[in-house]
């Protein structure tokens, strides 16, 4: 029955190739982009974290009072937190470290985590192979690790006997008690380069106890206990939060801290949230232009259809046999654009994972699953009953005596209204992309023009990390480093070497707190954080960050002289407001009298940290040769100084036609030492720019398709609305009035309700302001400029798109309209 029902509307749609394939075309090109957005959605928001029961996981971490929000755990804290609270069934700390690995292949730098016994109890994934590590190998710095299952297929070609292979870490042997599943992943960072490939035991120092007890660098998960609630671990692990305080040493006395527990799923894909919602309504909006489309279509193919309709229903045909054909119809055209809009998001994802920014977790989840195909049908199936009803309804409401009568040659109004507010909507949602992408676009303008606070044109970078094994002490670090800096300057064409142990735009958040001498902003209580940079060699001419006062590091400026500092302009205002800072003195830590001071020597512009839309933060540099006793009472003698950190320099040639030299030069003082992040400074702001980047092309795609899909709106409705009133232009121009005329009332017509739809549209970017805002730097959601432009760009769209209607309206043979009526 239901075969022998479709043959008509299948019929129907054969003999109107050109009206099916734009149908199909159109809802194709709606339906897969939100597909592939939705993958995303899923994948990233809706999808459970890969483990058992993920609610039950949490996040702990502390709050730092003055601070800059939640600053991670101390290595005492761990250690609390486990022993103390009684809401988890497994809790433990972990960091992400990177080590050198070798003794399997070819030499590389790898991700990995140091973590604790219980952390991988906590996540409910069992090994593939083998076992975990243990709390007694933890406690006995057992050299040790599980692998995950990539580096297992792919550096030990998956050897089923794998268990109790050496591999080497920074040189150091380390034996293989485990494989990692297929897509196991923690910890849970962003992007696509980050992944650990290996686990080893935290096996805490000493150091990290008692010197190191204020660095909050550490994190922390756990499982809930079966009924306990997020409050309840919050308030258990507050309590354990204000015992650690009591036993705080005298130099952090005066630190206090807050615990919060958060659920791990929250913390995983909390920064990417309004981001991928924001893209998923942009492509709900361009769907529902789409769609508006075809219902204007299938409206005017109902128009066209109207007098055969009629007589359907003059000869008795029920309302609901016609009803039927139409929706079928129409779900017909939804459900072919649906499977090729499938194929298209198929097509999409293979192709535009890779350029997803490194800001969005769980990337490599990201497919067409059963849940996304669901979804496509869904929305398919929806389109096109809601799209076949509405048009249907519109075609019912004819009436059959005024119809016959007529002879089908004028449209109702009704019909002319709901045709225009289909056109005005559509206008109107591509007004709002539009201006929403030329925001974006001012927005990445403005981010552009931003000052860096250093010049990254001909600046090649390299990370490296030195292995404990072979450079044991300072003085096989301090030999390795100056000879690298020696034989870098030695290259022609090298201008400036140095060495840093932080990176601009590297995204990094390394705060530490200062204390400095007759600091104004110091009496209005709170921390004094700032991001403390060892350089060595000429760093700061090598990475181009412009003297405003003083001088940089010289030579002279060893562990035997005078301990002396760089402050970035920030600091300097903020610490001595217009007062010259040189001169200045200040150190690390909260007061604490055993910290030596350091002198200021020279101040520099503020340098971007991460992206160049982030606020600059207090920097101040120091030597890497003064740093040991710059800390005075923190130093620890198995301290080790300038053991990894960035190789920057500065060249006449362009930065990536030195790459391989400066690998040589490497090799030649450390044959086995691999180099990480070969890159140019400039792709290095690149990456940093990448997430507005994307937003911006993004939605610069999206408004393009839907000011495209609203532009043949309006052609179709216009050219259908002139070929419908051919006979009221004839006698107009049979009355006298001229073809200038005739293309004056297309134009008009289509001016109103390009107007109407600009004017919703206006109101739309009002409405949404407070999103775009959210997006927005250096420009305001109501941009005049830019809320023109996108006007003017839409009426242009309408021109066009009713020129060829007016342009054949004016021309028309008027005789035979007249004689064919």
């Amino acid at each position: 029955m239901l075969l022998h029902e479709l043959r008509i509307p299948v019929r129907h749609l054969l003999k109107s190739p050109g009206f099916t394939t734009t149908a199909v075309l159109m809802l194709a090109l709606g339906i897969g982009a939100t597909t592939a957005i939705f993958s995303i959605v899923e994948s990233v928001l809706l999808r459970p974290l890969p483990f058992p029961h993920p609610e039950r996981l949490v996040v702990l971490s502390d709050i730092l009072q003055g601070g800059n929000g939640e600053a991670g755990v101390t290595a005492p804290d761990i250690r609390a937190y486990t022993r103390d609270t009684h809401s988890f069934e497994a809790l433990g700390g972990y960091q992400s470290v990177g080590y050198e690995l070798s003794g399997i292949g070819e030499p590389a730098q790898v991700n990995a985590a140091r973590m604790s016994a219980e952390v991988f109890p906590a996540l409910g994934v069992a090994p593939l192979i083998g076992r975990f590590f243990t709390q007694q190998e933890d406690d006995r710095h057992e050299q040790v690790t599980v692998i995950s299952y990539t580096l297992w297929r792919n550096r030990l070609h998956g050897d089923a006997h794998v268990l109790g292979t050496k591999i080497l870490l920074d040189r150091k042997p380390y034996i293989v008690t485990g494989v990692m599943p297929r897509g196991f992943e923690f910890p849970l960072v962003p992007g696509h380069l980050n992944n650990s490939e290996l686990w080893v035991p935290m096996s805490f120092t000493e150091q990290e106890f008692t010197t190191g007890a204020a660095s909050w660098n550490f994190a922390m998960v756990g499982r809930l206990k079966a009924g306990i609630t997020t409050a309840q671990a919050q308030s258990d692990a507050e309590r354990v939060a204000r015992e650690t305080m009591r036993s705080y040493p005298p130099f952090m006395s005066s630190l206090r801290i807050l615990a919060v527990v958060r659920s791990l799923h929250e913390q995983t894909v909390g920064q990417a949230r309004r981001l991928v919602r924001t893209l998923f309504l942009a492509t709900m909006v361009v769907l529902l232009i789409a769609c508006a489309n075809l219902a204007g279509l299938l409206l005017v193919r109902g128009i066209r259809r109207r007098r055969q309709i009629t007589l359907q229903m003059a000869l008795g045909a029920p309302a609901v046999t016609l009803l039927r054909e139409a929706v079928l119809e129409s779900l017909l055209l939804s459900l072919t654009g649906g499977l090729l809009g499938l194929g298209l998001a198929a097509l999409a994802l293979r192709v535009g994972v890779s350029l997803l920014p490194e800001t969005l977790p769980r990337i490599h989840e990201i497919r067409l699953d059963s849940q996304v195909v669901l979804f496509a049908i869904v929305v398919s199936v929806l389109t096109g009953i809601v799209c076949g009803l509405a048009t249907a309804f519109a075609a019912l409401r004819t009436s059959v005596n005024e119809t016959l009568k007529e002879g089908g040659r004028t449209v109702g109004g009704g019909h002319v209204w709901l045709r225009s507010a289909l056109v005005a909507g559509e206008i109107a949602i591509a007004l709002v992309l539009l201006a929403a992408s030329g925001l974006l676009l001012r927005s990445f303008q403005k981010m552009l023009a931003v000052d860096l606070g250093f010049r990254p044109d001909h600046v090649l970078t390299a990370s490296y990390s030195l292995p404990q094994k072979q450079y044991a002490t300072q003085p096989a670090v301090d030999e390795f480093n100056h000879e690298l800096i020696r034989r870098l300057r030695e290259l022609p064409g090298v201008k400036f070497v140095g060495l840093t142990s932080f990176l601009p735009a590297s995204g990094g958040n390394s705060n530490t707190t200062i204390d400095a001498e007759g600091c104004v902003a110091a009496q209005s209580g709170g921390m004094n954080l700032a991001t403390q940079v060892s350089v060595e060699g000429d760093y700061l001419r090598a990475i181009g960050v412009p003297l405003l006062s003083g001088r940089y590091f010289t030579p002279a400026d060893t562990a035997d002289t005078q301990l002396v500092a760089i402050v970035n302009h920030k600091l300097a205002e903020h610490c001595w407001p217009g007062l010259d800072p040189v001169g200045k003195r200040l150190r690390l830590g909260l007061q604490e009298p055993k910290i030596p001071w350091l002198t200021v020597v020279g101040e520099v512009a503020d340098v971007k940290e991460a992206s160049p839309d982030v606020p600059s933060k207090q920097q101040y540099y120091s030597p890497l040769e003064q740093y040991e006793k710059s800390i005075g009472p923190f130093a620890s003698p198995t301290d080790l100084n300038g053991n990894g950190g960035s190789v920057v320099v500065r060249t006449a040639m362009e930065p990536n036609q030195m790459a391989n030299v400066v690998r040589a030069t490497v090799r030649s003082i450390d044959p086995q030492l691999p180099l990480a992040q070969v890159q140019s400074m400039e792709r290095a702001v690149s990456d940093s720019e990448a997430p507005r980047r994307f937003n911006t092309v993004l939605i610069s795609a999206f408004a393009t398709v839907a000011a495209l899909l609203a532009a043949l709106g309006m052609y179709s409705v216009i050219a259908f609305s002139a070929a419908l009133r051919a006979q009221e232009m004839a006698i107009r121009m049979a009355l006298g009035s001229q073809r200038a005329g005739i293309l004056r009332l297309v134009f008009a017509s289509a001016a109103k309700v390009a107007m109407l739809g600009c004017a919703i549209g206006l109101l739309g970017v009002a409405v949404a302001s407070r999103l775009l805002g959210s997006f927005l730097f250096g420009v305001s959601p109501f941009d005049p400029l830019v809320l023109t432009l996108a006007a003017v760009f839409v009426l242009l769209l309408a021109w066009l798109a009713s020129l060829l209607p007016a342009r054949r309206a004016a021309s028309i043979d008027l005789m035979s309209v007249l004689r064919a009526e």
